[in-house]
């Protein structure tokens, strides 16, 4: 039980790591928008860097306790049983269209910036792939339909 809530706050580092991805989102805009006319490959870094700690943030956040959920609003999805799937088939869509981007625009572009950014979109999809399996921990950890029909065994045994 201790290395499993050591690893929760390990999750924790999902935030600053968070905050450098918004941070390298933002990055290209604060020399303003004339500069970016002339330096479009410094857009493509910036955005690479934002989805490489987006996908590092999102792969901490995968160390969360799935016992527990964050807020009220994820309480509600992650025990309706129909909105429960309809998050696991969006973030299964999400997660291969990432993966399949970066694949392809990794192996199949010829420009060094898109070749950069691929790699930036398939770090971001790996790392929704812990994030998916999380999501899949926590909605058959909370979802009440099958919750419900489990208790009530395991308090009325045969």
């Amino acid at each position: 039980m201790k290395i499993k809530h050591t690893f929760h706050r390990i999750s924790y580092l999902q935030y600053p790591l968070m905050l450098l991805a918004l941070f390298f989102s933002f990055k290209p805009y604060i020399n303003g928008f004339e500069y970016l006319q002339n330096h479009f490959d410094e857009i493509i870094k910036a955005y690479n860097n934002a989805l490489i700690f987006a996908g590092l943030a999102i792969s901490f956040s995968t160390l969360q306790d799935t016992n527990k959920t964050q807020n009220k609003f994820s309480k509600k999805i992650w025990e309706n049983p129909k909105k429960g799937r309809k998050v696991i088939i969006v973030l299964t869509c999400l997660t291969f269209a990432m993966l399949t981007f970066g694949i392809f625009g990794y192996f199949i572009s010829t420009k060094e910036s898109l070749n950069e950014l691929s790699f930036g979109i398939l770090v971001f999809g790996i790392g929704l792939i812990g994030f998916l399996k999380t999501g899949i921990e926590i909605f058959e950890t909370h979802r009440k339909d099958k919750n419900d029909i489990q208790n009530h065994y395991v308090q009325y045994p045969n």
